[in-house]
């Protein structure tokens, strides 16, 4: 699993632009709702508002997901007339769902301080789900469950008879492919051992109805937007050793509509605007490194002032010049502070990925906390939820907000751990053992099969001190550990975790700005290339005290369920004892020919 602020990792901006010409991969709120398994809910009238009502696409998706329930694998159907003994062999689903995202997106991208693409989208896409067998066992078992989704671009425009048939080819394809994997599933039940979790493939849940007002199409001012963006990306002329740079502004307005045939209807918009600012820079030695910062709102209206996020970009600038002439650092173990954004990267990657519901069966998985369950995880001053259901923290809007996950249930906080003990994980409709229901947090991509994940993770601590105090006792036990100098992490970009068991139950999170802080009062040193490293029981153990200023980290997580938005809130920490190694050195030089409009190096005389 990666968490990555949007902006904060090269790899992670260059491989996401293509999506941020489409929409496939930006669904931050998704509203979707299905649940229990009964067909009578599919026949009831929905409790819609007299004001709001049903959207075409709403009513057309409900109305061929009942003709495609009360029809498939039953005879009456013109082919499976014309073939009686392959109609004998197929099966009714038991559970059939259709969720359509329907997003507006405008992109502005600029470089150096020119214009390098503006675009405006729209796109339908639909998610077709159909269940087989029952929810003891169907056809999403095990290795089986990513398939359980069938994905289909759906015309724009509200055409009944273009959408029905639309839905209707995306149906019979996630059907065919849900007869073959359940004959597979019945198949290794039965020459496989016995599983370690028992527990159903699917729970069941009260269906859901919420039909909201869809979202508008993005309206935003394109040519004075091109023009903020390109004097944004200017401002990167002015430090000629900042080799790339982008700024990305991406706007999207989306609605995504529901149906099953358990009874649920849902209609939720999603606003969102995002600038990204990216800048990379090389080290005399070859090392590559790079900066970035996100500006985050609902609407484009409510990014910050052109001059707050111009001083944001200066500050980046002077910083990755400081970097390049930074020492690189040595492998150290010792104490240390995170800041409360690099603190809330840490307890995203090394604690909120294991308790993860999915995580907890499977033979493939690490399960690190299964047997954990009202056991002491944590020091007792800290405590962790995760609640969706908050929009802000303070004056800062959170990434990971949803009012319904992506399995029609509704968001709702939940208490992972109370005074340093385990209470409960992440709940999809992925039953576990002791787990029998979802907990409002089934998230995924379009295109992919829900598992629990993380929304919006907040650590809260009694045990505070200040920023300053703080400070002085990370000196005080680097002198008692008789070590030279403590650390300070002060911006993280991105983190890694490995929960399978073929694998070692460790995690890496890549800090981009690390200080020495001297036990003899010397000034405090930047450094380059450090990486930290460790195994998440030990690590969690360690944490000493927090600060009384917590901080937010919004970005997006890519797991097996694909890549959603996140925030993470938690306070500045000091540990006891943290593990840092080298990133890689690169090879590569810096460049040879001097940057256009840079001052030229003196020429060399030539030999008298």
């Amino acid at each position: 699993m990666f968490l990555r602020d949007v902006s904060a990792s090269r790899l992670h901006l260059y491989s996401r632009l293509p999506l941020y010409s489409r929409v496939l991969g930006q669904r931050a709120c998704k509203a979707l709702t299905h649940s229990g398994c009964a067909l009578l809910a599919l026949l009831l009238p929905a409790v819609v508002s007299a004001q709001q009502a049903t959207p075409v696409l709403l009513d057309t998706m409900t109305t061929e997901l009942q003709r495609a329930f009360t029809s498939l694998g039953k005879p009456g159907s013109s082919q499976q007339d014309a073939n009686k003994q392959e109609a004998d062999k197929l099966l009714p689903p038991y559970f059939l769902s259709y969720a359509v995202s329907d997003a507006s997106m405008v992109s502005i991208r600029a470089q150096f301080g020119a214009l390098a693409d503006s675009s405006a989208t729209h796109m339908r896409v639909a998610d077709v789900q159909v269940r087989l067998g029952d929810p003891k066992l169907d056809n999403t078992h095990g290795k089986h469950r990513g398939a359980a989704v069938n994905s289909l671009q759906l015309p724009l425009n509200d055409d009944r008879e273009a959408l029905s048939r639309s839905l209707w080819l995306a149906t019979n394809a996630g059907y065919g492919t849900a007869v073959d994997n359940y004959l597979r599933v019945k198949t290794e039940a039965q020459v496989r051992a016995k599983e370690e979790d028992s527990s159903p493939d699917f729970s069941k849940e009260p269906p859901q109805v919420s039909i909201g007002k869809p979202a508008p199409p993005v309206a935003v001012d394109r040519s004075a937007w091109e023009q903020r963006v390109k004097s944004l990306s200017k401002i990167f002329r002015e430090y000629p050793d900042v080799y790339q740079n982008m700024v990305i502004l991406t706007v999207q307005n989306e609605t995504d509509y529901y149906a099953s045939s358990e009874g649920s209807r849902v209609v939720a918009p999603h606003l969102q605007a995002r600038l990204v600012v990216f800048a990379m820079t090389r080290a005399d030695d070859g090392m590559d490194l790079f900066r970035a910062q996100t500006f985050e709102a609902p609407t484009a209206a409510g990014l910050p002032l052109q001059s707050e996020m111009e001083a944001g970009i200066r500050d980046l600038g002077k910083s990755l010049e400081a970097l390049r002439k930074a020492p690189l650092t040595e492998p150290f173990n010792g104490p240390a502070i995170l800041s409360g954004r690099a603190s809330a990267v840490f307890f995203h990657e090394v604690l909120g990925h294991r308790l993860e519901g999915q995580r907890q069966r499977g033979d493939e998985e690490g399960q690190t906390f299964t047997k954990e369950l009202n056991k002491e995880v944590l020091p007792t001053f800290l405590s962790v939820s995760d609640d969706p259901t908050v929009t802000a923290f303070g004056k800062t809007w959170l990434s990971g907000t949803y009012s319904y996950d992506d399995e029609g249930q509704k968001a709702r906080r939940v208490d992972l751990i109370q005074d340093g003990v385990l209470k409960t994980f992440l709940m999809s409709r992925l039953p576990i053992a002791s787990f029998s229901e979802s907990n409002g947090h089934g998230r995924a991509q379009t295109g992919r099969m829900p598992t629990g994940r993380q929304g919006n993770l907040i650590v809260t601590s009694t045990k505070t001190v200040s920023e300053s105090d703080l400070r002085r006792q990370l000196i005080d036990e680097a002198k008692k550990q008789g070590k030279p100098y403590g650390l300070y992490f002060e911006d993280i970009s991105s983190g890694f975790a490995v929960t399978t068991r073929n694998s070692p139950q460790a995690f890496q999170v890549i800090p981009l700005v690390v200080y020495r802080v001297y036990v003899d009062g010397r000034p405090d040193e930047l450094v380059r290339g450090v990486s930290i490293v460790g195994t998440p029981l030990a690590s969690m153990k360690r944490i000493l005290v927090t600060s009384n200023k917590p901080e937010v980290f919004n970005g997006e997580c890519g797991a097996e369920s694909g890549t959603v938005p996140v925030s993470a809130v938690a306070p500045a920490m000091l540990v006891s004892e943290i593990e840092t190694q080298r990133q890689p050195q690169g090879t590569a030089r810096p460049p040879i020919l001097p940057i256009p409009g840079a001052p030229a190096a003196p020429a060399m005389k030539e030999a008298q």
